[in-house]
């Protein structure tokens, strides 16, 4: 079954997924954004400048196109957004779904199930979480970090069994080095990402770290260790049972911040320095208030989050 995609919102993890399907497989693949100066950078210099760890940077030749201007009937939808931003991409790329489209989400934070679930039926979509390092240098100028095959994604059907179509996306994504990992813990691959970031977007966002310099530092493990005990005191109440123990989730933070990715500055930091709102709400925030909702106080995430707050308010004193 040879499927044709579409990414929807192309920026660092969008690009990612849609350049490796384009090398790998030769797939049809076609790119939309909402961001201009991003489109009108990509259609002057003919592509996207692809490279890895700051090196072999070459351009790959992609057109992309407004939501308005996309005229395609892809067999998949790949959405990559910022949590604030999808409800308005949704809504501007209305045109282009169809009833037997699927749809493979991969994106941070909590939230976005709920938006697309608005336009497409539940069963034909696919969540996945993604710890995969990739960084958007600027427009029209990715950079992959890691090696080749780095990086993993642990993804579920909503339904909780995976049909034909998602199949074959899974083994598209396995050809193509993104190192899918099915499971059938919808919930819980969603709230494993979510604490995952919790803890090393937040913390390397605050101190402008790189993740390798966090888990050098030798109290990483109790600063990572209480938030992830909080984390997973809510996951109890809530009847969430992530993919992993504590021990567990620390092990995954700590595996991939020394070895798969230790020069990866997260997203959230990426907005940051980019003066952009962050996502922190839908991380730190919603498992803060997804505590308060069984009468628990996940106070060092409230913490986290109102730190980040104020990280970004002083840039009005700048």
């Amino acid at each position: 079954m040879q499927l044709t995609y579409a990414v929807l919102g192309s920026g660092s993890m969008g690009l990612r997924f849609g350049l490796l399907l384009k090398e790998h497989l030769g797939a049809q693949v076609d790119f939309i954004d909402t961001w201009e100066e991003h489109i009108k950078t990509v259609t002057e210099q003919g592509g996207v400048y692809q490279s890895r760890d700051g090196k072999d940077r070459h351009l790959v030749p992609i057109p992309l196109q407004r939501p308005e201007e996309y005229k395609g009937k892809p067999d998949v939808l790949l959405v990559f957004d910022k949590q604030m931003h999808l409800a308005t991409l949704l809504e501007r790329s209305q045109h282009i779904f169809l009833e037997e489209q699927h749809v493979f989400t991969g994106m941070n934070g909590v939230g976005h199930i709920e938006a697309l679930n608005r336009y497409f039926v539940p069963e034909k979509v696919l969540a996945g979480t993604c710890l995969i390092g990739t960084v958007l240098k600027g427009a029209g100028d990715v950079d992959f970090i890691g090696k080749a095959g780095s990086g993993s994604v642990n993804l579920a059907a909503q339904s909780g069994n995976l049909d034909a179509v998602q199949k074959q996306i899974v083994a598209d994504f396995g050809t193509s080095n993104l190192t899918p990992h099915p499971t059938d813990n919808f919930l819980g691959t969603l709230y494993t990402k979510v604490v995952f970031n919790s803890v090393i977007n937040t913390i390397c966002t605050l101190f402008e770290i790189r993740m390798g310099q966090f888990i050098d530092y030798e109290g990483a493990e109790k600063l990572g260790r209480q938030l992830i005990d909080e984390a997973y005191d809510v996951a109890d109440l809530a009847g969430i049972k992530p993919l992993g123990s504590r021990d567990e989730e620390w092990q995954t933070i700590h595996y991939v911040s020394k070895v798969t990715s230790p020069l990866h500055y997260p997203s959230m930091y990426q907005d940051m320095s980019k003066g952009r709102q962050t996502e922190v709400d839908y991380i730190n925030g919603y498992i803060y208030d997804l505590g308060q909702k069984y009468g628990y106080q996940a106070k060092t995430h409230d913490f986290l989050r109102h730190l980040v707050h104020l990280a970004e308010n002083t840039r009005k004193y700048r």
